[in-house]
């Protein structure tokens, strides 16, 4: 994906985070961020796009807190919201395909940009979850989310970022996750950590459903009875009980 793309990605679901939560209480619990209201993932939003905005144009700065964040009054959030999107577009825009600082060395400005569209793309779902609106993911942006998260699961550096995904490392067991189209993904649990290829072979577990709903699961933002598991059940199981995003 383009940065163009990327860019576009990130607005649509911006926005459309923004018309979820639109007039739903701040304090009402976010079912799949359980320890956050409404308020908070909205205030963890725009802060996160400044944040990384940051980055790109000035240097790293300490991971900030999402419940510090002040997002504004509820009639304000779109424009809140719409504003750190656009500031975190410009800065990655305006740097180019210069390096900046990321959790994994330094990287291209789109970095950031592609992080926390993905981030923006889940945390979309969370609100529709949260309020009752509608939720949609583009087939293209599911699959490079799908494709994200296990470059980050499978980086030697993410453990010691959450040490929980240690829990993944395995002796050989693999994993397929099978998309309604287009190529799927081969995980293979080894000693040293995840590794994957974008492909379909033989596994010892097959995770299959259209790629929205294999997103949202691979996330734990829907339960596992969302897709079609053959094979070892415990081994998808203890997968998906240890990458929640």
């Amino acid at each position: 994906m383009d940065n163009a793309r990327l860019a576009q990605g990130l607005h649509h679901h911006t926005a459309a985070f923004a018309a979820a939560v639109a007039g739903a209480d701040p304090q009402a619990r976010v079912p799949t961020c359980p320890e956050w209201p409404l308020r908070v993932l909205v205030g963890h939003i725009g802060q996160a796009h400044r944040w990384a905005a940051g980055i790109v144009g000035s240097g790293p700065s300490p991971v900030p807190d999402p419940v510090d964040a002040d997002p504004g009054p509820p009639g304000e959030w779109s424009a809140w919201l719409r504003d750190g999107a656009t500031a975190l577009a410009d800065a990655v825009a305006a740097a180019g395909d210069s390096p900046v600082w990321t959790f994994f060395g330094e990287r291209p400005a789109r970095f950031w940009l592609r992080r926390m569209l993905h981030d923006t793309t889940i945390h979309h779902a969370d609100a529709a979850l949260a309020t009752g609106a509608p939720f949609a993911v583009e087939p293209d942006i599911a699959a490079d989310a799908v494709t994200e998260w296990l470059e980050l699961l499978s980086n030697p550096v993410t453990p010691s970022i959450k040490p929980e995904f240690a829990a993944l490392r395995g002796a050989g067991q693999t994993l397929q996750l099978s998309p309604d189209a287009g190529p799927g993904w081969l995980i293979t649990r080894t000693p040293d950590g995840v590794e994957w290829d974008r492909t379909t072979g033989p596994a010892d577990v097959t995770m299959a459903a259209p790629i929205a709903d294999l997103l949202l699961v691979f996330t734990r933002r829907l339960p596992a009875s969302r897709i079609t598991i053959t094979g070892d059940r415990a081994l998808a199981d203890h997968w998906l009980a240890h990458t929640a995003a």
